[in-house]
């Protein structure tokens, strides 16, 4: 058997057995886990309340893009209005989505490395989404899921579906847009146009529907993020904003005015006004890589996410399930597990260790902290721009 060969069997059935098994022995951590345990310090109880408010962008306002809020209102009526029956459908579904990555993963690794390098990367991967709740404590994992399958897509040339995903992806969260810049930097002209047209009319076409559906509502969900002001940055720390990106009581969704409601303390520093500068770094980037193959593909991509989080004003530690995969596929294996355990412990440790039990303080500790590594991860992801070779 030639190596074409052997990788095109190994391709065939490891994404789908590690997805399996990924499947199996997350039903199996449920099956051992008391309802509470299952719900632990995630959003389930907001997610519920808001699904039964009605439809979202209609009757009321939600802070979210639009796929989760519909999708919680479906899987709400698929309880039948039981909450330990939605928390129960919720975290099943995010489970399948993280299988979809864990097999998504598989397939890029084992074009990027070889055989037992892409094996280990492949475990760990499997692992650390295995036992990291907030996999299942939110809703992220669609997200995340979109995003990869959109890459992976945009790879193999299929421009529709990668369009598909990453619009979906957008009307997930926006998050899975950052792909775009790697996407001109590795398929520039028509490709890279088509996807990025395709991708954001999908995500337009959507809005617009919901626009004329219920503007006052639509317009409020659009605008609420902008009103959340600053947490759990050094953009937060600067403005004494020491707390989580929450909105008020779900109530407050019956209201559009209340949507435009200023959150926390002002802005020293606006997020308009840092953004030229951080858009002229990240567009100096932009013009000096050269990307030849998938592993740089992702080394932009994690510079993209990195310059990204150094400007938003905002965290949330379940972002981290964005950062793993890229990780993993663009740099060196230990330094992207001692990222990975870093990045993790420091998530855990703000969320839900010290602020579920009021210690605030504790974001002078872990933002700092977590602002150096991403700067660091730019550094290491510019080295594998600047030296990586084809695999």
């Amino acid at each position: 058997m030639n190596a074409n060969t052997r990788l095109g069997a190994v391709l065939s059935r490891e994404p789908v057995r590690l997805a399996g098994l990924f499947l199996a022995a997350r039903l199996v951590l449920f099956m051992a886990l008391p309802l509470e345990g299952l719900r632990g310090y995630g959003d389930f109880v907001h997610f519920f309340r808001l699904a039964g408010m009605g439809r979202p962008f209609i009757d009321y306002w939600v802070e979210f893009p639009p796929v989760f809020p519909h999708l919680s209102a479906l899987l709400y009526l698929l309880a039948s209005g039981q909450q330990h029956v939605f928390d129960q459908l919720h975290a099943l579904i995010m489970t399948l989505f993280q299988a979809g990555e864990v097999a998504v993963f598989t397939h890029l690794i084992y074009r990027v490395f070889p055989e037992p390098d892409a094996q280990k990367r492949a475990w760990i991967y499997f692992s650390l989404l295995l036992v990291l709740a907030y996999g299942w404590w939110y809703f992220d994992p669609l997200a995340s899921f979109l995003m990869l399958l959109g890459m992976y897509w945009a790879l193999e040339d299929r421009r529709l579906h990668a369009s598909i995903a990453l619009g979906l992806g957008a009307l997930t969260k926006l998050f899975p847009l950052l792909a775009l810049p790697a996407l001109w930097r590795l398929r520039p002209g028509r490709s890279a146009l088509q996807i990025t047209l395709a991708s954001l009319g999908l995500t337009a076409c959507v809005y617009g529907a919901l626009w004329l559906a219920s503007p006052e509502m639509t317009r409020a969900s659009l605008i609420s993020q902008g009103s959340k002001g600053s947490w759990e940055t050094v953009w937060a720390l600067i403005d004494g904003n020491l707390n989580t990106g929450n909105f008020g009581p779900e109530s407050e969704r019956n209201n559009p005015a209340l949507a435009a409601q200023p959150r926390g303390n002002p802005a020293r520093f606006p997020a308009w006004a840092t953004l030229p500068v951080f858009a002229a770094i990240g567009g100096w980037f932009f013009w000096k890589v050269r990307i030849n193959n998938t592993r740089q593909l992702f080394a932009f991509l994690g510079i993209t996410w990195c310059v990204f989080l150094l400007w938003t004003p905002g965290w949330s530690p379940q972002w981290v399930l964005y950062l793993l995969p890229v990780l993993l596929i663009a740099l060196p294996l230990k330094e992207a597990l001692l990222f990975s355990l870093t990045l993790i412990s420091i998530n855990l440790l703000e969320w839900p260790v010290l602020l579920s039990r009021g210690f605030d303080w504790g974001l002078w500790m872990t933002v700092p902290v977590r602002t150096l590594l991403f700067m660091l991860m730019i550094w290491e992801y510019w080295k594998i721009l600047k030296h990586s070779e084809q695999p």
